[in-house]
Parts: structure tokens; C-alpha cells; sequence
């Protein structure tokens, strides 16, 4: 292959890169959603539980009993907290609902917490869907195909989180076992262009790999009645 061709090709590769179609739409008929359910990606039942950790810090993902009216929806509330070096850093009860036809997740939101020595100094990155220009977002389809790009939040100027699909086929190990069959995204944002993250699921447990965190340990808790 000549260098001029060469060329020309990696120009036509950096286009299709720079060309990434985001969607950031979602025709749903919000009489499917519903506020308890699951798809092999994320299980958005009661009591499920995820405990993530790497180095000083952790991260613990429970699904709650608690409920949430959001943008028309009965949304589930998920609780995020995150710490570093023991001590709580951020505090995140995130919104989510699930289509019971396609099983498609969807993100609706967080109510935020931001810790500094214990005590509460900021709410940034709070946002829900349906207020100051938000929508909802997919986090999770119920169909895994790799290329696939979406955002996961779509609130201007405060979260815009979106993910890609680049496998369905990753292998993770972890404390808590060896996973295959995973899917692994990469995350990025055009609030801050550099950054970028990657995410690992595991079939019938969730996210098993946030960044640096890997799962330690999954339990589901059984709901009071």
C-alpha cells in the first residue's frame, strides 16, 4: 500500500471517529415502564446489592425500596455511595425504570450529596428528567449489540454522560470470581473531552468494574416487610 493511500484511509478512520452518531432520543411508551424488574445487565430489584472497591476506595451500589416520581415515571431508587480512605465522599440516590417489553433500562436522574469531612457542602451533578431542559437516558439496553452508542444522561451543561459498547464477549477477575460473557462500555462525556472510563457487567450481577473499583462482593438483602 502507497503512503498516499496510506493516508487517505487514516484520514476516512479519523472522520468515522469524529462522525460517532450518539443517540440521545428514545421513542418509549412510559406505560411500559415500571420501577422493578431486570435484563442481563442490571438488576433492578430490591435488596440487590454491589460492593465495588480498589485501593483506599470503595464504592457501594444498593437498590432500595424506595420509589420516585420522575418525569411521569415510577422511577426505583438506587443508592450510590462512594468513600475514600473510609471516609464518604458522595452520596448519589440515582432514579431508574426499566421497559418490562424490552427490558431497555433507562436513567431518570440523581439527587446528589457531595462530602467533605463529614458534612454536606455541594449537590453538583444533581439533575432529573423533565426539568431545565433534562431527559432520560439508556443505560443499560436489553439487547446488547457492540457499537452501539447512547448517552445515559442528558442534562446540559451539568451531566452528559454517554457510553459505547465495545464488547459482549470480556472476561474480568475479580475478588468476588471470574466473570465472562461481560459487557464492556467506554464512557466519555463532551463536558470534559478527554476524559474517558471504562465499565465492565456481568450477567445476572451488574457492574462488576467501574474504572479502577472491581466488584468485592454481591449479596441481595431481603426487603422488610
Amino acid at each position: 500500500m502507497n503512503t498516499r493511500v496510506s493516508v487517505i484511509l487514516a484520514m476516512l478512520c479519523s472522520m468515522t471517529v469524529a462522525q460517532q452518531t450518539w443517540t440521545d432520543h428514545f421513542q418509549v411508551d412510559k406505560k411500559n415502564l415500571v420501577s422493578t424488574g431486570k435484563n442481563p445487565y442490571f438488576i433492578l430489584e430490591v435488596g440487590h446489592r454491589l460492593e465495588l472497591a480498589g485501593g483506599d476506595n470503595s464504592l457501594v451500589i444498593s437498590v432500595l425500596p424506595d420509589t420516585e416520581m420522575v418525569d411521569g415515571v415510577e422511577t426505583r431508587v438506587v443508592e450510590e455511595r462512594e468513600s475514600e480512605g473510609g471516609n464518604v465522599v458522595e452520596v448519589s440516590r440515582n432514579f431508574y425504570a426499566i421497559d418490562k417489553m424490552t427490558h431497555d433500562l433507562y436513567y431518570f436522574g440523581e439527587d446528589v450529596d457531595m462530602y467533605e469531612n463529614g458534612k454536606v457542602v455541594s449537590h453538583d451533578g444533581a439533575w432529573r428528567s423533565g426539568k431545565n431542559g433534562a431527559k432520560f437516558g439508556l443505560m443499560m439496553p436489553g439487547k446488547i449489540k457492540v457499537g452501539r452508542a447512547s448517552y445515559e444522561e442528558v442534562a446540559p451543561k451539568i451531566a452528559m454522560d454517554r457510553a459505547k459498547i465495545i464488547a459482549k464477549d470480556h472476561v474480568l477477575v475479580t475478588k468476588a470470581g471470574t466473570f465472562k460473557n461481560c459487557v464492556k462500555t467506554e464512557e466519555t462525556t463532551p463536558l470534559e473531552p478527554r476524559s474517558k472510563e471504562y465499565k465492565v457487567y456481568a450477567p445476572g450481577i451488574g457492574l462488576i468494574q467501574d474504572a479502577d473499583l472491581k466488584l468485592v462482593k454481591v449479596s441481595h438483602m431481603k426487603a422488610a416487610k
